[in-house]
This record gives structure tokens, C-alpha cells and sequence, in this order.
């Protein structure tokens, strides 16, 4: 089958380890079931992988992709919980089972025609979503709302910063803060971004680092270094910032006198669970939100996808197709 696998890593040329060809199909374990994959997405999990990032270089080579929607063996319509892990293990939430994995490090992923997964991690694709749109969701929506939600804690009338407006995990926060009922305001270098942000319900979307209309109770982060002395002096007293991710870096200078002396709380999110992902449906088909999708690709153009990803050229997410959909 056609698959695209990570065979080498280099933090300044990272799809130059990106190969795409032949792999064998996969043989499913017991308690493993076969997905026909339909469309997969984008994450920059993906190019962390190809830059040596959180990934050890003896678990290459490994097919790459995090997300993926698609047929099993009986011909059901599924969407793949990418949190490959241990409920038990984590007292009762797989995201915390010191073993975990995300699909693409320790097991073959999604930038495939096939791939398998525990059974277990297999959710029904909701007939009113289309593949393209649950390909999006696991990573990107499932981290936003376990952030938001589990969190945070994000209410109906509370002001909801995200950081970063346009990538896959920001542009579904804005989307999911604004139809809990929040005011949402959002940031980007990017006019053409804020202008989306607005279009998609925030408040206001202001150039990263400018001062905001008023402080405050939650900062969704994932940019790091670039946004965090903002997203700490945009809090209330109290305030949360949930963390998700840090693409421009992991070590900011800490503040600590602003962190206690204003009693912020500063939290860590990763993934989501099962349920989380489950809940999340049951809020878009309450709601009609959908994910926004900058553009699909078939998997023989993969290297053009992370170019623009690295490029920061999208947004939204790029949804990839290994196979013509209609076969």
C-alpha cells in the first residue's frame, strides 16, 4: 500500500526524511481492527516528528499521520481516537497513562491507505459529518475541547483569549469558546487571519502581542514563547492559561511574581480521551459547528501540505486523501 514514512529526522531540512512509497499492508493484532482510510489531516505533530522533536530516532521509520476517518473490516463508517493508551493505567483517563501514545510514534499512522488501531479506539462516524470534516477532529478539535472544557472549565460569559489564530488547535478553540456561550478575542500576525477569527465569532482579533479590550479569564496557548509574557499579563486575577502546545518555543521567562502575586493558574493539556472525543460530536451536532479546512491534498502531494504547514500558510486544517474517496 502507499504510505508516507518517516526514515530520518533534521531539525532544518525536515521533509527531506519524508518518503513516500510501498509499505506492507498491516496485519491486525488481536483486539486490533483494519481501517480502509479515507482521509487523514495534518498536524504539526507530524513535522516535530520529521525535526527530531519528542520523537527517538530508533523508532524510525514509522508512517506518519495522527488523524483518520474511514471504513473497518464490516464496512462501518469510523473515526480514530488517536490516544493509544490505557484508561486504567491513568486512572480512568487514557491521556495520563505514563505509556501513552500518539498514532504515529510507537505505531504506523495515517499518511496511509490502511492502518490499525486497538478496536477500542474506533468511534461511529455520525452520518451528518463528512469524512473530510472527521478527519480534523481528533487532534486539533479533540486538544482544543479537553482545554477549553475539561480544563479550563470555560463558561458561558467568559473571555476566552486564543492565541495564534489559523492553526488546526487555535481556529477550532475559537469556534467551540464561541458557541459555549464566551467572548472570545484572538491574535495573529496575519491580517488575513484575524479577519477569519472574526468571521468565525470572536470579539475582536488584535495583532499578536497588542493589548487586548479588557483582561481575560482564560488564554488558550499553543504558540509559546512568541505569545507568553501576553498571555500572562492579558489574565484577571485568577485566570487560566491552558497550555497545548509551544511552536516557537518551550522556554519563555516564567514570571513568577505575576504568576503568584496574581494567583494565575497555568495548565497543561494533551490530547484528549475517548469520551472527550465522544462529547465533542455530541456539541457540534447540538451546535452545526464544523471544522474549518483550508484545502485537501492527495497523499502523493504530502511534502506540499507540510510545506505549507511550516510556511504557516494555512488555515484551518489541510485534509489528505490516500485513495480516490469513491472507490
Amino acid at each position: 500500500m502507499l504510505a508516507a514514512t518517516a526514515v530520518a529526522q533534521s531539525a532544518s531540512d525536515p521533509l527531506a526524511g519524508l518518503v513516500l512509497g510501498d509499505v506492507p499492508k498491516p496485519e491486525p493484532k488481536p483486539g486490533w481492527s483494519l481501517v480502509r482510510v479515507v482521509a487523514s489531516s495534518l498536524n504539526m505533530h507530524d513535522v516535530w516528528t520529521l525535526r527530531g522533536v519528542g520523537h527517538p530516532p530508533e523508532r524510525l521509520p514509522i508512517v506518519l499521520g495522527c488523524d483518520a476517518a474511514g471504513y473497518d473490516e464490516d464496512g462501518n463508517e469510523v473515526i480514530v481516537h488517536p490516544v493509544l493508551a490505557d484508561p486504567d493505567a491513568g486512572m480512568g483517563d487514557e491521556t495520563l497513562d505514563p505509556g501513552r501514545a500518539l498514532l504515529s510514534e510507537r505505531h504506523d499512522g495515517a499518511f496511509a491507505e490502511y492502518l490499525s488501531v486497538p478496536t477500542r479506539n474506533l468511534i461511529p462516524k455520525p452520518p451528518w459529518l463528512s469524512f473530510d470534516e472527521a478527519a480534523c477532529l481528533p487532534v486539533a478539535w479533540g486538544t482544543a475541547y479537553r482545554m477549553l472544557f475539561t480544563q479550563a472549565s470555560v463558561r458561558a460569559g467568559d473571555r476566552v483569549l486564543v492565541q495564534g489564530a489559523g492553526g488546526g488547535v487555535a481556529s477550532a478553540a475559537i469556534k467551540l469558546a464561541v458557541a459555549a456561550g464566551a467572548v472570545v478575542y484572538a491574535t495573529s500576525r496575519s491580517q488575513d487571519k484575524r479577519e477569519q477569527a472574526l468571521s468565525w465569532g470572536a470579539r475582536a482579533a488584535v495583532a499578536t502581542g497588542e493589548r487586548l479590550p479588557e483582561r481575560v479569564d482564560v488564554v488558550v496557548e499553543t504558540v509559546g514563547e512568541a505569545t507568553w509574557s501576553h498571555s500572562l499579563k492579558s489574565l484577571k486575577p485568577g485566570g487560566t492559561v491552558v497550555i497545548a502546545g509551544a511552536t516557537s518555543g518551550t522556554n519563555p521567562p516564567a514570571d513568577l511574581g505575576r504568576v503568584f502575586y496574581l494567583q494565575q493558574r497555568i495548565l497543561g493539556s494533551t490530547g484528549c480521551t475517548r469520551s472527550e472525543l465522544v462529547s465533542l460530536l455530541k456539541l457540534m451536532d447540538a451546535t452545526g459547528l464544523r471544522p474549518v479546512i483550508d484545502r485537501t491534498l492527495p497523499l502523493t502531494e504530502i511534502h506540499k501540505g507540510l510545506q505549507l504547514m511550516i510556511d504557516g500558510r494555512l488555515t484551518g486544517k489541510l485534509v489528505i486523501h490516500p485513495t480516490d474517496a469513491s472507490q
